[in-house]
Formats: C-alpha cells, sequence, structure tokens
C-alpha cells in the first residue's frame, strides 16, 4: 500500500478516535451518560430526604447527577433495582427483606425513618373496631409493602387473618379518591395519605402504625451491590447527603418551621401545606445504622416470619453495608 495512503487512514483513524471520545465527554457533560445516578422512590413523605437533598442541590454541590424514578409500591421499586434499572432506592423495609431473601443483590445503607402509616376507615362504614373489619372492603398498596404486612399483624393480634377482609390492591394516590365515593370501607396507607384522608370529616383513623407497631422500622435507604462495589466514593456520599437532609428536616421540625421543608417537596406529594406540615411532625426521620436500629429490624424480621411473609431472618452481614 502507498506510504502517503497509509499515513492519510492512520490520521483519519485518529481523528475518529477523539473525536468519538470528545462525544462521549460532551454526551456525559450534557448528563446523559452512564454515570447518572437512578434513585427510585415512592410517592411519600416518607422519602423527604431524597427530594430535600434533590431541591436543595446536595448531589449538584457533591458533582453526582441523579434521576429520581417514581414507583406505585415497594415491590414494584424492587423489581426494578433487580433489574439493574434503579441504582439506590428509598424503600420500605419489607419489600427490601423479601428480595433479599430471594437473592437480590442489594443492601440496606441507611435507615430513613420509622412508623408513619394508617388504617383510615369512612365513617359510614361502621368500622370502629379491629372486630369491625371482618367483611369489610380494605385496600393495601400490595403484598410486598410494610401496609400489608401491618394489616396481617393486626388482624392476627386481633384473632382475625386477611381472609377475614375483602382486601385488594390500590395504587395510594387513588385510595383517598376510592373512599370519597364509597368503592371501599377503608385502606391501609403511608403519609402524606393518611393525613389527607384523616384531614376529610367523612373519615378517620382506626389505628396508626405506632400504635400497632411501636417504632417499627419503615423506609430504608438501599443500593445494588454493583453501584456500592463500581462506585463505592459515590455510595458513601450518597450516604452522608441523606443524613445532611435528615438534619434539615428534623431541624425545621423541631424549631416548628416545617413548612420550610414542605416547599421543598414535589407538588404531587402535597396537597395541603398545613396538612403536609402535619404529616412530617408525626412520624420520626432517622439515619444511619446504629446498634438500636438493627435491633430493631431483626425484631420486625422474626415478627414476618411469625406472620408467613418470610421464610426465615436474614443475617445482618447479608442484610447491611455501612459506608
Amino acid at each position: 500500500m502507498n506510504k502517503k495512503i497509509t499515513f492519510v487512514l492512520v490520521l483519519a483513524l485518529a481523528a475518529f478516535l477523539v473525536m468519538g471520545s470528545a462525544s462521549a465527554g460532551l454526551f456525559d457533560f450534557l448528563g446523559g451518560g452512564d454515570d447518572t445516578v437512578k434513585i427510585g422512590y415512592l410517592p411519600s413523605d416518607h422519602d423527604a430526604a431524597l427530594f430535600v437533598a434533590d431541591a436543595k442541590g446536595m448531589y449538584k454541590d457533591k458533582n453526582i447527577t441523579v434521576e429520581l424514578v417514581q414507583f406505585n409500591n415497594g415491590g414494584d421499586l424492587m423489581t426494578a433495582m433487580a433489574s439493574g434499572d434503579v441504582d439506590v432506592g428509598y424503600v420500605g423495609i419489607t419489600p427490601v427483606l423479601s428480595s433479599i431473601a430471594k437473592g437480590v443483590p442489594v443492601k440496606v445503607v441507611s435507615s430513613a425513618q420509622t412508623e408513619g402509616s394508617g388504617i383510615v376507615v369512612t365513617e359510614d362504614s361502621g368500622i370502629n373496631s379491629a372486630a369491625d373489619l371482618k367483611g369489610k372492603s380494605i385496600a393495601t398498596p400490595g403484598e410486598a409493602t410494610i401496609q400489608y404486612a401491618l394489616l396481617t399483624y393486626y388482624l392476627k393480634e386481633n384473632n382475625m387473618t386477611m381472609d377475614d377482609l375483602n382486601v385488594s390492591a390500590m395504587k395510594v394516590p387513588s385510595m383517598n379518591d376510592a373512599l370519597k365515593t364509597n368503592q371501599i370501607d377503608g385502606i391501609v396507607t403511608f403519609q402524606p395519605y393518611v393525613s389527607i384522608a384523616t384531614n376529610d370529616s367523612s373519615n378517620h383513623l382506626l389505628a396508626g402504625s405506632d400504635e400497632i407497631l411501636p417504632n417499627h422500622p419503615c423506609c430504608v435507604v438501599v443500593a445494588s451491590d454493583d453501584f456500592i462495589k463500581n462506585h463505592e466514593d459515590k455510595a458513601k456520599e450518597i450516604v452522608a447527603i441523606h443524613k445532611e437532609a435528615t438534619d434539615f428536616i428534623n431541624s425545621n421540625v423541631e424549631n416548628g418551621t416545617s413548612d420550610v421543608v414542605v416547599k421543598l417537596l414535589p407538588h404531587d406529594i402535597v396537597s395541603d401545606n398545613d396538612v403536609e406540615a402535619l404529616s412530617l411532625e408525626s412520624f420520626p426521620f432517622i439515619s444511619g445504622i446504629d446498634k438500636s436500629f438493627k435491633s430493631d429490624v431483626d425484631a420486625f424480621q422474626q415478627l414476618e416470619v411469625d406472620i408467613g411473609l418470610l421464610n426465615s431472618t436474614i443475617p445482618q452481614d447479608k442484610l447491611y453495608w455501612e459506608a
């Protein structure tokens, strides 16, 4: 081959490679690269720390590009994590335990909050005690949720089972409309929908999860094993950001300025600012993984075994990753 032709071809190939590299860099710079961290969440103020961190630019301050992805319930979110579509999730402990028990490679990296759910029934339903639930139509977010676990436990404690009720799965944002139109007698839901429902005089709270199972773990922050392995520094930063956002929430709640936090939450969650402020004040926000939290999770695992939602408890080394 002519030396001049060979030289031209080599230059062309080098230029192509440089342009390709530059294009990829530009693509990443514009936020479309593989460095974007996908964080799954539910339409709940249980995930307030995530919303606060995003709204206040805490991820951007650490040069972390995030994409927030909403799911209907924890089961759907964990399915997405199992398939690798989501890197990090704010989700209830029940679907996390079920997923890890089935071999889904994820770890709890921080606690997020405790309690924060409730059983709300209509005044017309005639339900004023656990016994009154018999034969009634009750909606939950689905079987792979902490609300379903709480209802199962509540019924067992009152000598009943799910078979005594007409239980259906429903998207949480649709539940209150179903109550208003008398399609169902009651719901087991999470905040802020408990506060929204009970703010309507045609409904009342049958039992809050703080009564059903005081101090029970609820939402946690999880990350896929793959994300932890390949992006350990980012995983550590995300845990630190979660703590910073949680501290911000608690500081405002304690100072009577919950409205500051309310303004940082997504509009599809906040139906009324005053009701949302009450919701934020109704359950504890926490972060980290300490001995007390682990003990509470162990107790909750055993409860799930006792009511048939888990076959056996999960060892702590398979459950947690501590930054």
